[in-house]
């Protein structure tokens, strides 16, 4: 086997583990909302892992290791102490609630293993900057993907921002989030995390692999398109908010930053 091959294998178990664990601590708790924080910080401690063996040119797997270990650790606190100042994600709730306790410790068990599959899919375009050879010297790409960075990160904190402080006001209970660059989004958030993986696609694109880059903004926009982001939200949204977020959804939109219909 490769170095790289043994380098995403034994990643690969690591998490695997900690998913094992974490599962059998939900089962006690009935907390698994626990496991998106556990996805974002094995997603970057992978891809600073793959920075630090990497063969690529020393000053890009820094660069690289740095933007990802500050996405990480944003993204981990910032789930952490929402998850942990509020009650069980309502999506692992409802979930809960639908097919009962057994079906969802049963479907969990594979639901988190999977966490730490996609935390290799989303740590790969990383390997594959991080591989890039030696002799590619730092590059205007290499600062535009900083520059990407930088206004992602921005973004999506901005809107967590405005989002938590909306949710603070009592009055605002049961309510629409139309503050800020809600107004303009539904999932302004989800926007700007899409956008961020493009950065590493710009400091990953001078090696012979520069296409698998690509692979993290596609498979992020898939993920939220399709699988555990906007569809799941907007149906525990309708649910809670009714006719207010049917409003929402006819007036703003869904994904990309617009001025919202009837401004």
């Amino acid at each position: 086997m490769t170095e790289v091959g043994e380098t995403v294998l034994f990643g690969w178990l690591i998490l695997a583990v900690v998913m094992h664990l974490l599962w059998m601590w939900q089962k006690k708790t009935g907390r698994a909302g626990f496991v998106d924080v556990a996805w974002s910080l094995g997603t970057s401690a992978l891809a600073i892992g793959f920075c630090v063996v990497g063969s690529g040119l020393q000053e890009r797997r820094l660069i690289l290791g740095v933007l990802m270990g500050l996405w990480g650790m944003r993204l981990t606190v910032h789930l952490w102490n929402r998850l942990s100042r509020e009650k069980e994600d309502g999506r692992y709730e409802s979930y809960r609630k639908e097919k009962g306790q057994k079906a969802a410790d049963r479907f969990y068990m594979i639901f988190f293993q999977m966490q730490a599959i996609f935390a290799l899919i989303f740590a790969s375009p990383i390997l594959v900057a991080a591989y890039t050879p030696a002799d590619a010297e730092l590059q205007t790409l290499d600062f535009i993907g900083i520059g990407i960075w930088v206004l992602a990160l921005l973004g999506e904190s901005i809107a967590d921002r405005q989002l938590e402080n909306f949710r603070k006001n009592p009055e605002n209970r049961g309510e629409v989030c139309r503050v800020g660059l809600w107004a303009w989004s539904r999932h302004p958030n989800y926007f700007f995390e899409w956008l961020h993986w493009f950065a590493y696609v710009a400091i990953g694109w001078h090696g012979e692999w520069r296409y698998l880059t690509l692979f993290g903004p596609i498979a992020m926009l898939l993920f939220l398109f399709k699988f555990t982001g906007i569809p799941i939200t907007e149906k525990q949204a309708l649910r809670s908010r009714g006719e207010k977020y049917e409003k929402y959804q006819r007036e703003v939109s869904v994904f990309f930053p617009l001025p919202p219909k009837g401004s």
